[in-house]
């Protein structure tokens, strides 16, 4: 299981058992490794941390111990320029495995409290992690789950699964559909016509399939005032 790395249960996992994955400051508090071996005549405890800061800029700007690993992030399998190391970081208790992804223009730091971890591991879980923390902000700011104003409980849970499944139902109708069919950036040359389409796209693109689908039902089918009335009011309400 994965937590935050300013989460209490950060310094408890060894204990609960959680390992945190999560991405890295670049100027992040970083210390060498302690010696794992007592000294002739040392007595108390082992240093948790080690003594020799550590800088991920020095570490990412050499052009030395850079290595590749394929792995699957977003489902497409690619090559992915990479270094590794152990290192010591206060607020995760101990010892970490620092992972650095070199991309065309710059690099990611990423760690992980298991030191036996292997670098595909730890880049792959921030990916799920970061998707998980996705779809959570999409639930509450596309579809507002949490701002109802009911007064029950139960009321709220039942809301918040409603809200839940509509983003699931907007998922399942976009996955196997084209960028270009969910988006057209065209009217917003200073956007990135390559972005992915977010949630809030597919949503869009969902409710003007659905609205082409009425119009076109009220257009084929014999004249009926009332219907057009209706359509015509509908349209009025989403323009304004």
């Amino acid at each position: 299981m994965a937590v935050t790395p300013r989460s209490p249960s950060c310094k408890r996992r060894e204990r609960d058992g959680y390992i945190v994955v999560s991405r890295l400051r670049k100027d992040a508090a970083l210390w060498s490794v302690p010696p794992t071996t007592r000294r002739d005549g040392q007595r108390g405890p082992l240093p948790t941390y080690g003594k020799q800061r550590l800088s991920l800029a020095k570490r990412a700007g050499h052009p030395q111990g850079w290595q590749q690993v394929e792995c699957v992030p977003y489902g497409r399998r690619v090559t992915k320029t990479y270094k590794t190391f152990l290192a010591t970081w206060r607020p995760a208790g101990g010892l970490i495995r620092v992972v650095l992804v070199r991309e065309e223009d710059h690099w990611i730091p990423f760690f992980g409290t298991d030191p036996e971890a292997s670098v595909v591991d730890i880049p792959d879980a921030v990916v799920v992690v970061g998707a998980i923390e996705q779809t959570n902000k999409d639930v509450k700011e596309v579809w507002g789950a949490g701002q109802q104003q009911l007064r029950n409980v139960h009321a709220n849970v039942g809301a918040f699964n409603l809200n839940a499944w509509m983003h699931t139902v907007v998922e399942a109708w976009a996955w196997e559909r084209p960028a270009e069919d969910l988006v057209d950036r065209s009217g917003s040359p200073w956007d990135d016509p390559t972005r992915r389409p977010s949630h809030a796209d597919k949503r869009k693109a969902l409710q003007r399939e659905v609205l082409r689908q009425e119009i076109e039902a009220v257009l084929s089918a014999p004249p009926d005032t009332q219907r057009f009335r209706q359509l015509a009011e509908k349209l009025l309400d989403l323009a304004a």
